[in-house]
């Protein structure tokens, strides 16, 4: 007996359902942008370079499309969209279908890491480095990332600071060891920096060994913070509303867009991208501080920013890459 299928109900021309809603088809291709990251066809680097595509194309959408969204909620538009989706209902997919992305992209980023360490690109988290790294990144921390970066104690006498936009921050539970009082800290990562840092190999050493940058200042807690211990760790970066509104019609258009590119530096905040092994009061604490709403908070399982894994593509492993194309 043949199982009959079920009959979709007819979209007729006047109703809203003939539409495809923009926010989410987006998404729909990033999705499949970031299933190249799976795609073994491709070389491995070629794949890592696809997953931090995904990476910075969700950024950029939350920081402009999403941004919209929440600014319609805040001032209680009502009006729906073509496919008729309110505003809130919109940012509801938007955010749950981001959130099967990003678990997509901790998946795609556990694979692609084992498989880089078999070609020899290790990403190491400083639990397993040699001497001879220890002794190297201990001259670079003194030289090169102790004299921008400021840790920051928070306390009355110590306001919270301004987290620019992308802004990069790993957050501190902090134990005074003279007489146990606690607080918080945080340590402002300068986005100047790189986020991975190559490792010196020794002579007849094939292997390439990276370790991030979150994970190298890490191992250096107790020199920035003295006289502390640390109670928890954990890492967050915040995405702000950096939409422009321009009225074409300003006496001076170029002045109009200087204001509004400092502007976008100091956006509400859109999303806070979460490490999971953050403790709760830590993470809380920075949501209260930064005035994040609880569905704007992500939780990462992996890295907290991809967009940044673009650094690991190196120019000499041609092997993993596509081969160049040479037009006639």
């Amino acid at each position: 007996m043949n199982e009959q299928l079920p009959i979709s109900p007819a979209i007729t021309p006047g109703m809203p359902q003939r539409f495809i809603n923009r926010e989410i088809s987006w998404l729909g291709f990033n999705m499949r942008v970031l299933e190249e990251a799976r795609n073994v066809a491709h070389p491995l680097l070629e794949r890592l370079r696809f997953l931090s595509i995904s990476g910075n194309n969700l950024d950029e959408f939350f920081m402009v499309r999403v941004a919209g969204l929440v600014g319609q909620v805040r001032e209680k538009l009502n009006q729906t969209s073509d496919d008729g989706l309110t505003a809130q209902e919109q940012l509801e997919q938007v955010r749950a279908l981001a959130q099967e992305l990003m678990a997509e992209q901790d998946r795609r980023w556990i694979q692609l890491t084992s498989e880089l360490a078999q070609s020899g690109i290790v990403i190491t988290d400083g639990s397993d480095l040699m001497p001879h790294e220890k002794s190297w990144l201990d001259q670079r921390f003194l030289e090169q990332i102790l004299p921008v970066v400021t840790p920051i104690a928070i306390d009355p006498a110590h306001p919270f600071p301004f987290i620019p936009n992308r802004g990069f921050i790993i957050c501190l539970e902090l134990k005074r060891r003279k007489d146990g009082g606690q607080m918080n800290a945080l340590l402002p990562i300068p986005q100047q920096l790189d986020r991975f840092v190559r490792l010196p190999g020794l002579e007849g050493q094939t292997a390439v060994r990276f370790i991030s940058l979150e994970n190298m200042l890490s191992l250096f807690i107790s020199r920035l913070f003295p006289g502390y211990e640390e109670m928890g760790k954990g890492v967050m970066r915040v995405i702000r509303d950096s939409d422009l509104e321009i009225e074409e019609e300003a006496e001076d258009l170029v002045r109009v867009f200087e204001s509004a590119i400092k502007r976008r530096r100091r956006g509400s905040v859109i999303r806070m991208e979460v490490d999971a092994t953050t403790p709760p009061s830590l993470r809380e604490f920075i949501a209260e501080e930064l005035d994040v709403q609880r569905d704007a908070i992500v939780e990462c399982a992996g890295l907290v920013g991809y967009s940044d894994t673009r650094q690991l593509i190196l120019d000499e492993r041609a092997d993993l890459k596509f081969k160049p194309y040479m037009a006639r």
